[in-house]
């Protein structure tokens, strides 16, 4: 499951699907300008994917594992 921890503050985060439950697994989307972007995607459908979480204004991290 994808824990996100915040740098700042230690507040962390757990993501699951809203669609079918079941926990979010770690990924990178490749952008068009080749940079890339953590996201978490569900195991059933990997077209359905989020960015990272914010706090304290930034993005919150998440070892890929």
């Amino acid at each position: 499951m994808s824990t996100y921890t915040c740098d700042a503050c230690g507040m962390s985060v757990n993501a699951s699907c809203g669609c079918c439950n079941e926990p979010l697994v770690n990924g990178i989307l490749t952008k068009d300008d080749g940079s890339t972007v953590q996201v978490s995607m569900c195991v059933n459908d990997e077209s359905k994917k989020i960015k990272s979480p914010m706090c304290c204004g930034a993005d919150m991290s998440c070892s890929i594992g």
